[in-house]
């Protein structure tokens, strides 16, 4: 499980929809109490950022045409913030997989819009 964080317009629909999978895996699991905590040390995860980054591709999903019909569960926050490192994904989805990497390069005038807080 992993979130990737980057601005979702990179994502091929392939990694949009695996991510939004993701998050709801995440937070089955903190419901469930089991620990997280090897994926926030590694940072693959940002546990108070799960929700608005559902939301965001959620969103893009629904631009994209998609349907989306799975509400985030609420869940007890007790993480602090723990960043990952998005610079390091947008590399990574680029490296691995040719449609994130062309939507990645058609953009390439952008700045990738990132979260983390911001």
């Amino acid at each position: 499980m992993r979130m990737w964080g980057v601005g979702c317009k990179y994502l091929c629909n392939q990694h949009l929809l695996g991510e939004h999978l993701e998050m709801h895996m995440f937070t089955g699991t903190i419901k469930k109490g089991i620990k997280i905590n090897g994926y926030i040390r590694k940072g693959l995860v940002n546990p108070p950022e799960i929700k608005r980054r559902h939301d965001q591709l959620a969103e893009e999903m629904i631009k994209r045409g998609m349907n989306h019909k799975s509400p985030l569960q609420e869940f007890e926050q007790p993480f602090i913030e723990s960043p990952i490192n998005t610079e390091e994904n947008l590399k990574t989805l680029s490296e691995r997989c040719p449609n994130c990497r062309q939507r990645i390069k058609g953009g390439s005038n952008e700045t990738p819009d990132i979260i983390n807080g911001k």
